[in-house]
């Protein structure tokens, strides 16, 4: 199943299931109003989900949706550096024993379609296309053999990132963070329409119509077993929460020239067999 979170005709949250170019509004037929709350019921909400699919046939034209972030109030959105080979070596950066992890705030990203904001004090603004990992059944202390069983599902994200600032420190947080700097979506897509794992899909990044990133998810150092594993570790995972899984290499900051995006771009980013997040960039307005 696919799902879509947009705003109804009162301009309110709601969750739709995408069928072709069409979506059912499951929050009209009862169904939760987001699908975090969906997740949290567990098999049974994805079985009205299905019975609802099966039986309405009174649905909404896609085009003309106003569409939200997939999952609008994760408890944890945790990020992934450095997760692909090529990307570390790219950077001249040691290709990590154990995941690189930063956090993420839903204030930093906008929904697909929506404007990637370039902050007025930074001209180095750059893409990163990555796989998100959606959970959907909790735990803590998962066993990596009982780990894709906790996935609900995937989604796209661009890790737009702030270069010179996510280098002022040993941490990242303040490069990743810049409110409307990433984007999510464009829909949730269930874990059984993919690959296990979704391993083997292909990634590509394109600013411009140009190809910029062109990778593989089965390149991935750790899989996305080893890291709900770890992520489970320090904290009980919820259903809803996000772990976005890092970018192949190249990133515009080691090109020569560097590549950054910039006002009147549009970068999109596209994982098989999910779709294709496209986000326009603008500068921060009223500076």
């Amino acid at each position: 199943m696919r799902f879509v979170a947009f705003l109804d005709q009162n301009n309110q949250p709601a969750l739709g299931a995408r069928i072709g170019q069409e979506v059912l509004n499951l929050t009209a037929l009862g169904l939760p109003d987001r699908l975090e709350r969906l997740l949290a019921s567990g098999e049974v909400g994805m079985e009205q989900a299905r019975t609802a699919i099966a039986r309405a046939d009174v649905r909404l034209p896609l085009a003309g949706l106003r569409l939200l972030p997939p999952v609008l109030e994760p408890a944890k959105a945790i990020a992934i550096g450095l997760n692909y080979v090529d990307h570390a070596a790219e950077g001249n950066m040691a290709t990590p024993s154990y995941p690189v992890l930063f956090h993420r705030y839903p204030s930093s990203w906008v929904a697909h379609g929506d404007a990637l904001v370039r902050p007025h004090v930074s001209e180095q603004f750059d893409y990163e296309g990555e796989l998100v990992v959606v959970i959907g059944k909790p735990g803590r202390y998962i066993a990596k053999d009982k780990a894709l069983e906790h996935v609900a599902g995937y989604s796209i994200f661009n890790d737009g990132s702030v270069r010179d600032y996510q280098f002022k420190s040993a941490q990242w947080m303040m490069g990743k963070n810049f409110d409307a700097s990433g984007s999510f979506g464009p829909e949730f897509v269930t874990a059984d329409e993919l690959p296990p794992g979704a391993h083997g899909l292909q990634l590509r990044t394109r600013l411009n119509g140009q190809v910029l990133q062109d990778a593989n998810t089965r390149d991935m150092i750790f899989d996305v077993a080893t890291l709900v594993q770890v992520c489970s570790e320090p904290f009980a995972l919820q259903p809803g929460d996000l772990i976005i899984s890092g970018t192949p290499s190249g990133i515009g900051l080691v090109r020569k020239p560097p590549i950054f995006m910039k006002p009147g771009d549009r970068c999109e980013i596209e994982v098989e067999g999910i779709g294709i997040l496209s986000n326009p960039v603008r500068d921060e307005e009223g500076r």
